[in-house]
């Protein structure tokens, strides 16, 4: 949900795509300004600026300055002195009424249902930033700890580093809420079950503390030697793969960056297929299961030395087991594999997930990825798709893939018509991944 409320708070304010969403509340701390982030590495399915904290602040890796023993640089803990207050609203309430024909044990029967959907948000915003012509001036005076075990860890890795300079945070604590109601015998959030009778009400709602960074700008830091300076070009730096790849339906482009990054998975034993799908499908349904191994697996990724993989989680004891007895030329390669999977799954919402453990059971997933890989083949525009991809034994089957397929912005009718606009295209490039990866985990026989 706060992924959610970050994003719709970035594309009001900034319409450029510059503002980043901070993608976790848990994290909102390491955003703040002068801290320190690395960027991520674009894909298909996410081809604007991501990033991730590091923990440390633009401070820990100064030298102090001539006659100076302290570290502390001479800006306000918040940001600039000149911040601004925004109001962001959202709200919205939907009614949805319709009968569906189904078929069940043999027996038609016609079903009505009537779904609500709300929707609302106030938060009061403030924007905190550090000038950059404060930073220029900071670089003349201070110089970079070459000897600091993160920056020697970056020269190794070649990652590149970014500092915060401009925040959007909470000025005042807010919450917000999502309800959905379903009345009558189907079941609003999961397309591929129903009920008897009855209604089903869903609420979720989420507490931002005040101060809580919800978005930020950050400009790429240049190293050199001791001495460092910015490198303004990141700011205005955007993403070709919209318009060079996507707009041309280039299938060809997921599917090499899949097999660059998950070959590795088709490697394994069924038995560690077993365990790989375990481990993933307890994260598509447990955000924290989520989130604690996206960071193991980072952990893994930027650690130069031996890593120690641990947790309490047990339905993920026997993935990190499994990875803490790898050898050191593979764990890299898998660990990149298992991030890579997550970062597409990311990408989807919480009901397609839902949708995916429900297609998983069904044994369909197969066929989903055929059908989503011709979408993406077609690329946009209005076009038709193999009406062959859409016969499911089942037409609950049907009606959950073409659920499944619209939440990432696509229209798909049961006669194999379809509508795909090319905003659309990176969510369904997400898709297309989740499904390959799921599908090649599931084929453990």
């Amino acid at each position: 949900m706060f992924k959610r409320v970050t994003k719709a708070i970035a594309n009001q304010m900034d319409s450029t795509g510059d503002l980043i969403p901070v993608p976790s509340i848990l994290d909102n701390e390491h955003f703040r300004p002068l801290c320190l982030v690395v960027r991520k590495r674009k894909t298909t399915f996410h081809p604007s600026p991501s990033y991730k904290q590091t923990w440390y602040r633009l401070e820990d890796m100064l030298l102090p300055g001539e006659g100076d023993k302290s570290t502390e640089l001479p800006f306000p803990s918040g940001g600039g002195e000149d911040s601004m207050q925004v109001t962001v609203q959202e709200s919205t309430s939907d009614r949805m009424d319709g009968n569906l024909h189904l078929r069940v044990y043999s027996v038609s029967k016609e079903i009505k249902i009537a779904v609500s959907i709300s929707k609302e948000l106030a938060i009061k915003t403030e924007k905190n930033h550090i000038t950059l012509q404060a930073l220029d001036c900071l670089k003349i005076k201070r110089k970079i700890n070459m000897n600091h075990s993160f920056i020697r860890q970056l020269q190794k890795t070649e990652q590149e580093l970014y500092v915060v300079h401009e925040t959007i945070a909470a000025s005042e604590a807010a919450s917000y809420e999502e309800s959905i109601k379903g009345e009558g015998s189907f079941m609003i959030q999961l397309y591929a079950k129903f009920c008897a009778e009855g209604s089903r009400e869903r609420k979720q709602s989420i507490t931002i503390p005040k101060g809580c960074t919800l978005a930020f700008k950050a400009i790429q830091l240049a190293i050199m030697d001791r001495s460092w300076d910015l490198y303004y070009s990141s700011l205005s730096s955007k993403s070709l793969l919209a318009s060079d790849g996507f707009s041309q339906g280039k299938l060809g482009e997921v599917e090499k960056e899949v097999k660059e990054n998950c070959h590795i998975l088709s490697q394994l034993s069924s038995d560690l297929f077993i365990v790989f799908l375990k481990a993933i499908k307890a994260a598509m349904r447990d955000r924290n299961l989520f989130e604690e191994l996206t960071r193991k697996m980072e952990a893994v990724l930027d650690e130069t030395g031996s890593c120690e993989l641990k947790t309490e989680s047990p339905e993920l004891k026997d993935l990190l087991s499994c990875l803490q007895n790898t050898s050191r030329h593979l764990l890299p390669q898998l660990a990149g594999a298992v991030t890579y999977t997550l970062d597409a799954l990311d990408e989807l919402t919480e009901d397609q997930l839902l949708l995916l453990l429900e297609s998983l059971e069904e044994k369909i997933v197969s066929q989903q990825l055929k059908l989503v890989s011709s979408i993406l083949k077609h690329g946009k525009g209005s076009f038709s798709v193999c009406a062959r991809l859409l016969s499911f034994a089942q037409e609950r089957q049907q009606k959950l893939t073409i659920a499944m397929v619209e939440m990432s912005g696509a229209k798909l009718r049961a006669d194999g018509s379809a509508l795909c606009p090319e905003e659309a295209l990176p969510a369904i490039a997400a898709l297309c991944v989740s499904l390959y990866v799921l599908n090649l985990l599931s084929n453990s026989d």
